[in-house]
Formats: structure tokens, C-alpha cells, sequence
């Protein structure tokens, strides 16, 4: 299960950070056998990929939020964060988290890769 949290209202140029923590069962592989990823959805639009996480840290960023965008994770605490700076107007969007342990580099991009999702938070920038 993966709870997002940290969305809201925020004002052109500022900043978020959003957080997904992820409730592991015992018989479920570890946190840190997860690639993890944002996407978002804005409305009337499809799910939008924003950022992929490996296991080891490593990001890859879609062009649109790259040098704005930064994320993290802490496989201490099941956990992985993104500081959103420098928001603009058309980043509005329900962002939601996602995990997969099977997901390939070249598909970490795709929704479809992930087989679990979080319920999603609300980023909302005014210009």
C-alpha cells in the first residue's frame, strides 16, 4: 500500500514536497526491491510520467520537470520524496505514486510497469 502526501495550493515559482510511504507486508519483497515513480494526471488528460526512482537512488526525470524536480528515497523508512521548486501553472495534476519490482529501465516510463499505485495527491499552482 502506498500513501502520498504533501500536495496543495502553491503560488507560481514556489515550491512542494510531496512523500510516498509504503506499507511493505512481511511477505512482500523489501522497500528497496522497488522501482519507484511519480506520474500525475491533469484534468482531462491522461497519466502523465514525471520521474522514475531505482532501487540504488538513481532518477530519471521527464524533460518538463528536469533541473525543477528532485527526488529521493529512503528505503530506511520505506519512503521516497520529491521537492517540486520553481512550480509553474501546468504543473496542476492529481500526483500519484507508484511501485513495481519488475519494472525494466526502458519501461520505467509506462504506467502499465508499475503494479501498485498510491490513492494520489493534489498539486495545485496559481499564476
Amino acid at each position: 500500500q502506498l500513501q502520498a502526501s504533501g500536495g496543495g495550493l502553491a503560488q507560481a515559482g514556489g515550491s512542494l514536497t510531496l512523500s510516498c510511504t509504503a506499507s511493505v507486508p512481511p511477505s512482500a519483497p523489501s522497500f528497496s526491491r522497488y522501482r519507484m515513480a511519480w506520474f500525475r494526471q491533469a484534468p482531462g488528460k491522461e497519466r502523465e510520467f514525471v520521474v522514475s526512482i531505482t532501487r540504488s537512488g538513481g532518477s530519471t526525470y521527464h524533460d518538463s520537470v528536469k533541473g525543477r524536480f528532485t527526488t529521493s528515497r529512503d528505503n530506511a523508512k520505506n519512503t521516497v520524496m520529491m521537492q517540486m521548486n520553481d512550480l509553474k501553472a501546468e504543473d496542476t495534476a492529481v500526483y500519484y505514486c507508484a511501485a513495481g519490482s519488475t519494472v525494466i529501465s526502458s519501461a520505467a516510463s509506462y504506467a502499465g510497469a508499475y503494479a501498485y499505485w498510491g490513492q494520489g495527491t493534489q498539486v495545485t499552482v496559481s499564476s
